[in-house]
């Protein structure tokens, strides 16, 4: 119930007519502050009038008084920015570590704004808010569902940033992973990113004109030669396996995965992952999926033919686009400060169908409209940062909710 005392405190849906502090003082908010989600005081350059007396500084919120020293903010110098302590209820006085004795305001969450959020906690539908969702103005859906898709844009390109740093800055590695990973289509996107950072591609650039040279160095790598048996023949599986031997022993390769890192339950032949890295490895064949050409894609057309192999769809190509090239270009765009890059990114999805799948059906089915990849992957940032956590209270349409 503290988080919706901050929303109450953040949204300013305060009691009618005079604030007064438990030591007398009248208290006038004209700025609550901004909301601090990380350590250190939960409201920071709030802007309060204390008795007459303008002050600015930061604003701690609890429950209870005791809540104060119970988290050890009496001892915390990070708190001796603190001017006010806004709480449910008032049950002693609190201090800081510079020893000042802190002002209080008792503030009453509303009747209303607490049945809405506990139905809201308490429903199984989904989503939650549904009911609101088709009485929505139209200017505030797209405004939310832009602010959720660069949300998402940023939180997927801190991942290939990662895997660049982790790389010791090596962007090819980094589009090489997070290609392999998006072959995975989330089973076995795991064990796909584990097995592409073994994969020595300096000693596979050796033999990259070699399409079953590239084959048998990634097979051997996940431990699947033996798969092949079942696409083509044991006589060829032999020969993978034998090939590979030899270049474990030519490059000193690491200790290869094993079949069982893999899942092949509940998966289509067409998804068994000898399947896609052997894909992956006609890619890497004819250097279709090197970063600069990538980045040189004139749009979706041109990275469909880049991504064309043997066993992709179009559907699956768009999904590649979207779970690769898209935070690629973002990551990217951001790692060197061009916005133009970040820019083409987002174009990109607007240019790509919605996907279609059991969340955006259910938001569809509430009346919001769904047409693009841009709109279907801000829902998913919002279905899984949000509803998924009953994080309503930082939500836009839990917001509307509440307020109505």
């Amino acid at each position: 119930m503290e988080r919706l005392l901050h929303y109450v405190w953040k949204h300013r849906l305060l009691p009618v007519g005079t604030l007064i502090t438990s030591d007398g003082q009248e208290l006038e908010v004209i700025d609550p502050g901004l909301h601090n989600r990380d350590q250190g005081p939960d409201f920071f350059n709030a802007k309060v009038r204390l008795g007459g007396t303008l002050w600015a500084g930061n604003v701690e919120v609890h429950l209870r008084s005791s809540d104060w020293y119970r988290h050890g903010h009496d001892t915390d110098p990070a708190y001796n920015s603190v001017v006010l302590h806004v709480v449910g209820e008032v049950d002693g006085e609190v201090t800081t570590a510079d020893g000042k004795t802190l002002p209080q305001v008792r503030i009453d969450i509303p009747e209303r704004i607490r049945q809405s959020y506990n139905e809201l906690c308490r429903t199984e539908d989904y989503p939650r808010c549904h009911r609101i969702i088709p009485s929505l103005p139209t200017l505030k859906v797209h405004q939310w569902m832009d602010a959720l898709l660069v949300e998402r844009l940023k939180e997927r390109s801190e991942l290939v940033e990662a895997r660049a740093e982790r790389t010791g800055g090596d962007w090819e590695r980094a589009t090489f992973v997070t290609l392999s990973r998006s072959f995975g289509f989330g089973l076995n996107g795991d064990s796909f990113e584990r097995w592409a950072m073994r994969i020595p591609l300096q000693a596979a650039g050796k033999h990259r004109d070699d399409l079953f040279q590239v084959e048998a160095l990634f097979l051997g790598m996940a431990g699947l030669t033996d798969e092949v048996k079942t696409l083509r023949s044991g006589q060829e599986a032999e020969r993978l396996r034998q090939e590979f031997a030899y270049l474990q022993h030519k490059f000193s390769l690491d200790e290869p995965l094993q079949r069982s890192d893999w899942h092949f339950l509940r998966t289509r032949p067409g998804n068994f992952p000898s399947v896609r890295i052997m894909q992956i490895a006609e890619l890497y064949h004819k250097g279709q999926v090197q970063m600069s050409r990538l980045l040189e894609a004139k749009g979706v057309d041109e990275l469909q033919q880049c991504l064309a192999v043997r066993g992709t769809t179009a559907g699956s190509r768009r999904l590649l686009i979207i779970n690769t090239v898209v935070p690629l270009l973002f990551a990217y765009g951001r790692h060197i400060g061009d916005e133009d890059i970040c820019q083409r990114a987002v174009r990109l999805l607007e240019q790509l169908p919605a996907e279609n799948n059991y969340i955006l059906r259910q938001w569809q089915a509430c009346g919001l409209r769904v047409q693009t990849a841009a709109d279907s992957q801000a829902l998913i940032q919002l279905k899984r940062q949000y509803c998924d956590r009953t994080d309503c209270l930082r939500c836009r349409f839990g917001y509307e909710f509440l307020k109505r």
